[in-house]
């Protein structure tokens, strides 16, 4: 099995004195997993940076083994940040989350588009709001859609209109700009809660169901908001 492709790379780890073993999603493959030899060397291991865009040769003997990968840089997204350590983080918790909830060998196109969409939304004004709809986009993507509009109540409390979310166990407040989402948001406080929300979300409906941990990047990403 031969192919070329571009795709963003999701995660790295050593696997021998010289050589890493990278997982990287892909235009037309999806998430795919591999050996890179000299991925440690001083030519290679600088693009190999969490996020950057590279073009891929994959090459495997048989779907039951690891392939083997060789790469070159496509687009380097993440150096651009390296001075801003929140967008840094949130690289990283990006990739992560994607690393997490695909599944191996699967293309979706939906998910390659929507990571390409994701640096746009990091230059943007408003990148951290429009960050927050970007993981429900994504979650949405892989089916497991919140449906706020559909799930809150609304009530007018001096002058200021409130939302939240009932169950019989609890009662969730939900932050105006999820539901009014043309409202401008300066506020980190009601920002965060924003990713509270959707990562208790994410851990009560697909994390802990898959015995998946919560994501530590994630944590660190919010972390460095405060």
């Amino acid at each position: 099995m031969n192919w070329d492709d571009t795709g963003f790379l999701l995660s790295k780890i050593k696997y021998n004195e010289n050589s890493l073993i990278a997982e990287i999603y892909t235009k037309e493959h999806g998430k795919i997993s591999g050996i890179i030899f000299g991925g440690l060397s001083k030519k290679i291991k600088n693009y190999l940076q969490i996020g950057n865009q590279l073009f891929v040769n994959y090459n495997s003997k048989s779907e039951n083994r690891i392939g083997y990968l060789k790469i070159e840089i496509f687009k380097a997204h993440s150096p651009v940040y390296f001075d801003q350590s929140k967008k840094l983080n949130c690289i990283s918790s990006a990739m992560n989350l994607i690393k997490l909830l695909t599944a191996e060998s699967q293309s979706n196109i939906n998910i390659y588009d929507l990571i390409q969409e994701f640096y746009l939304i990091l230059s943007a004004d408003e990148w951290l709001k429009k960050y927050i709809f970007w993981e429900l986009k994504l979650l949405s993507i892989l089916g497991y859609n919140l449906d706020l509009d559909g799930l809150v109540n609304k009530k007018t409390f001096e002058n200021k209109t409130l939302y939240f979310a009932e169950s019989s166990k609890e009662k969730k407040i939900v932050p105006n700009f999820l539901i009014d989402k043309d409202i401008k948001v300066n506020d980190l406080t009601t920002l965060l809660d924003g990713l509270k929300l959707v990562g208790d979300f994410m851990d009560k409906s697909i994390l802990k169901p898959n015995n998946i941990n919560f994501p530590i990047s994630r944590n660190q990403f919010i972390n460095s908001l405060k």
